[in-house]
């Protein structure tokens, strides 16, 4: 039985020769209507999506995933593709948990700043590594720090991507504690926000601590979380 080496190695030597086929594929001048910039939406509803950036990692999106469990709540989890070949089985467990997947590029670089061929390359390469590993397909995408220009609206574009940034940061991957956190959201939620967390900190992480308070108090207010899809209407 091939083991998980065998399948690392098998999606790199794929994002390798897809660098090389798929450059000359984009020409981004912009052509045609960009798509629309999702940052929150007007609602009649409660709803409010919750959104985790930078995994799969191995401790954190696991503790992540649980605590949404307990409180029967579905999220968006932006991946970055680099995480999903490192951590495959992390990453199965969010899509075998029924939540939702976003591209957060492969390499999380910052978009506003590449060359065009680059910006098709991090999407694609994303893309690749959840269909060969998760047997998923994403249709949204994040870039990188929220820094889009008209190549990465008009990459989002040719990739059929809803182009998602947020409404409300909570900043918890300064490192703030748990209850910073906490109270950046509950100061400043309204109904249709997008909130972005993290699920991939390099240092201490507060996130899994915060959203187990976040999430009683938000459903004690009648707020409805849930995914990006499902508020704007597209899942």
């Amino acid at each position: 039985m091939r083991g998980t080496g065998w399948k690392k190695a098998r999606v790199w030597g794929a994002v390798v020769l897809s660098l090389a086929l798929l450059c000359p594929l984009f020409s981004l001048s912009v052509c045609g209507q960009p798509p629309t910039v999702y940052r929150s939406v007007q609602t009649d509803t409660m709803k409010i999506a919750l959104t985790f950036d930078d995994g799969p990692h191995p401790r954190l999106t696991h503790a992540i995933l649980d605590i949404l469990e307990r409180y029967d709540v579905r999220a968006t989890f932006f991946m970055v593709g680099e995480n999903v070949v490192n951590y495959p089985d992390a990453a199965r467990e969010v899509i075998d948990r029924g939540h939702e997947v976003g591209n957060h590029t492969f390499s999380h670089p910052l978009l506003a700043q590449a060359p065009a061929q680059n910006l098709s390359w991090e999407l694609e390469a994303c893309e690749q590594a959840l269909e060969e590993l998760c047997e998923y397909r994403p249709h949204l995408f994040r870039p990188p720090q929220g820094a889009i220009n008209s190549m990465v609206e008009e990459c989002s574009r040719e990739g059929d991507y809803a182009l998602v940034l947020w409404s409300l940061d909570t900043r918890d991957w300064e490192c703030k504690n748990t209850e910073q956190i906490v109270d950046t959201v509950l100061s400043n939620v309204q109904p249709g926000d997008i909130i972005l967390m993290h699920d991939y900190i390099g240092r201490q992480s507060h996130t899994p601590q915060a959203l187990e308070i976040l999430l009683p108090k938000l459903l004690e207010r009648g707020f409805v979380p849930t995914t990006v899809g499902d508020l704007l209407g597209i899942e």
